[in-house]
């Protein structure tokens, strides 16, 4: 096996989101949804500058020395400003034939377009009340010791020319993290959508009354967001990381977006001033941040996706106790397509059940306003020992997380914190309760986080079980992480789990290993894989080794991808598939087929290096044979999708899927799968 039988996880990265730009150029997306999607593209690409571009720039240095040993990663930090510098051209031309659709709703967003007459005095208004508070400019000649571009936020360059002196420059702050970032003004019918930087542009002369404005430039530096923590034991692990957080802001540039037309003697003071020689220098559009297209006030008449109600189960319209229906029958959930109240309900009823004696959960990313955390608070002033892993170390969700974590604690809830280098990324809570009998367990597994927030446009799958073998093993787990001990070396043994740090990797390429041996005695071997994301060199390496073997693989890979399928004499039996839709695909699902015993698991584990090596995970098997079926129904519409799916190919390129039957949009078609279902139970 060489590198060159792997895509770079990077340039992979930027192929889904460039599926996701594919989606807002869509002529058959509504309108609103087209410029979410812009948003989401935006979004993600920031999040690619401030994650990704430091360790591209990274490996640049050091391919200096072993390009040849290395040689998948040669060169795809150019390859990578490359694919960008296409998209954003792309970019460019979606939204400017976007737009102009906005005016037959009676909206004109006023995008590189003179501000009308009619709206000014209005406009002016506004920015003298609430605009200009917030408002600290500064010379670029004479800089205030404090001053210091924010990450990722938004300057406006300004041009001054003063009597008797030469050109000044002077860096405004756009307050978008205070303000809206678009504010709408109607005249005459028509509702105008103004930047929050236009309405400052359009005031530059009264913030510098002595000067004459000669130009302004939109620009912003994006930052290094990763987070340097010392792996050791200490108590105050959130301080620690509030510290961290305080200086991501001040972490070294990765690139400077600014607008066509800077002087080139003031982008020269710029990068000279704010130290960005080692950065991307990127001339872009007018307006940076376009993430915030999705706070853009549209009317009513804009057409958006057809609503979709949460289905509600069965199990949470009944008065039976929610404990009763999981010792008698497993449950599965599928948010957002199903409603997320039965988890809340989960919770909510552990927390007041006079047998519930102890609850244990992890949780990765809660809520802002997070109805779980509130339950769990409940739960321990009503004398239950709760115990919560709160991992702190979820990117950009850190500091919600550490303000939850102390709000539970001063409410007597056990709060525990993984170590510097392990992050515990497991889906998981237990129930434990205590009658005359004995001891019981209600098990909660998920493939998403604990959050009712995202469950409402992530697509997910949650086991609710009293499978007792399963549950104490769940348990060990949780007595482990109480530890505050190595992980590594731990004795501890899974049976059912699949635990990353202890069996998770084995056993599925043990479970790939029976497949092909299946196959080599020509018996029909089969496996179907659905991820958000495929990077591990090892499990990729022994998928190419089934389908050399005869096993056909089918693959649901949302965003990275470093398999190549397709290859003659590598990996001709596998396709990858990815979909792109209203909701996030999000779910992890594990088919085998097993000489038709099939076997099927799910779980919190994509198939990458992190997740593999440098997290808690949990997988777990699905035996109740209606929630495999279920499941199995789900997966197979998915791989039928031929409207909102494309294949990936070695080429690294997103083609539609071509069929000439039946149009299957997996995401409408799952959504009234299960509503049917849930009106036949009833």
């Amino acid at each position: 096996m060489h590198t060159t039988d792997f895509f770079s996880r990077d340039l992979s990265w930027l192929s889904f989101n460039e599926r996701v730009l594919m989606e807002a150029g869509r002529p058959t997306v509504p309108l609103a949804e087209r410029i979410r999607f812009l948003s989401i593209y935006s979004s993600n690409l920031d999040e690619f500058y401030r994650v990704r571009m430091p360790a591209l720039m990274a490996l640049q240095k050091i391919n200096k020395s072993k390009a040849a040993k290395e040689p998948i990663y040669t060169g795809a930090l150019e390859e990578a400003k490359l694919i960008i510098h296409r998209q954003q051209e792309l970019y460019g031309q979606t939204i400017a034939g976007i737009l102009p659709q906005l005016e037959q709703y009676q909206l004109r967003l006023l995008y590189n377009t003179p501000l009308p007459v009619e709206i000014l005095p209005e406009l002016c208004e506004y920015f003298f009340t609430q605009v200009l508070a917030f408002l600290q400019p500064v010379f670029l000649s004479s800089l205030r010791p404090d001053f210091f571009p924010a990450n990722n936020k938004l300057y406006l360059v300004a041009g001054l020319q003063l009597p008797g002196r030469k050109t000044e420059y002077a860096i405004v702050n756009i307050p978008s993290d205070s303000l809206p970032r678009f504010k709408a003004f109607t005249a005459n019918g028509i509702t105008y959508i103004v930047f929050l930087e236009d309405i400052i542009r359009q005031h530059l002369p009264a913030i510098f009354r002595d000067a004459t404005i000669t130009g302004a430039w939109n620009g912003k530096i994006t930052r290094d967001a990763e987070l340097e923590l010392t792996d050791d034991f200490e108590e105050d692990m959130a301080g620690k990381i509030e510290k961290q957080i305080s200086k991501r802001d001040y972490g070294f540039a990765t690139r400077f977006l600014y607008q066509p037309g800077l002087p080139a003697d003031c982008l020269d003071a710029l990068i000279r001033q704010f130290g960005l020689t080692n950065a991307s220098i990127v001339a872009g559009g007018t307006y940076h941040n376009l993430k915030d297209l999705a706070s853009l006030p549209f009317n009513s008449q804009v057409p958006q996706y057809p609503a979709w109600p949460s289905i509600i189960p069965a199990v949470a319209a009944s008065s039976q106790s929610i404990f009763d229906a999981i010792a008698a029958k497993d449950i599965v959930l599928h948010p957002p397509y199903q409603s997320y109240n039965t988890v809340l309900r989960f919770f909510n009823e552990a927390a007041i059940d006079p047998a519930v004696s102890e609850i244990y959960v992890t949780l990765y990313r809660v809520a802002d306003d997070s109805k779980i955390v509130h339950a769990l608070i409940s739960a321990a002033k009503n004398g239950k020992q709760v115990t919560v892993l709160v991992e702190l170390k979820a990117r950009f969700d850190e500091a919600n997380n550490i303000r939850w974590a102390r709000r539970m604690k001063d409410a007597g809830v056990k709060i525990l914190y993984s170590d510097a280098s392990l992050k515990v990324h497991a889906k998981i809570a237990l129930v434990k309760r205590k009658d005359k009998i004995g001891v019981y367990y209600a098990g909660l597994l998920a493939t998403g986080n604990l959050n009712e927030s995202t469950a409402r446009f992530y697509t997910d799958h949650i086991l609710l079980t009293a499978d007792y073998a399963m549950l104490k093993e769940m348990e060990q787990l949780f007595q482990l992480l109480s530890q505050r001990r190595k992980i590594a070396g731990a004795s501890l043994k899974f049976n059912k789990l699949l635990v990353a740090q202890f069996n998770l990797q084995k056993v599925f390429l043990d479970l790939i290993d029976r497949e092909i041996d299946l196959s080599k005695r020509g018996i029909p071997a089969a496996i179907t894989i659905k991820l958000n994301n495929l990077e591990e060199k090892k499990l990729i390496a022994k998928l190419y080794e089934a389908s050399q073997a005869g096993v056909r693989i089918q693959l649901l890979v949302r965003s990275i991808c470093c398999l190549m399928p397709g290859l003659p004499g590598l990996s001709e039996n596998i396709t990858v598939k990815r979909i792109v839709d209203r909701y996030l695909e999000h779910g992890r699902v594990f088919l085998f087929h097993n000489a038709g015993q099939e076997e099927l698991y799910m779980g919190s584990a994509d198939w990458m290096d992190r997740n593999i090596y440098r997290r808690i995970e949990v997988c777990f098997p699905v035996y109740d044979r209606d929630i495999q079926e279920e499941v199995k129904h789900i997966l197979q519409l998915q791989l039928s999708d031929n409207v909102q799916a494309v294949q990936l190919d070695a080429r690294l390129q997103n083609h539609p899927v071509q069929s000439e039957g039946e149009k299957v949009r997996s995401q409408e078609a799952i959504y009234q799968y299960l509503r049917v279902k849930s009106t036949t139970k009833q």
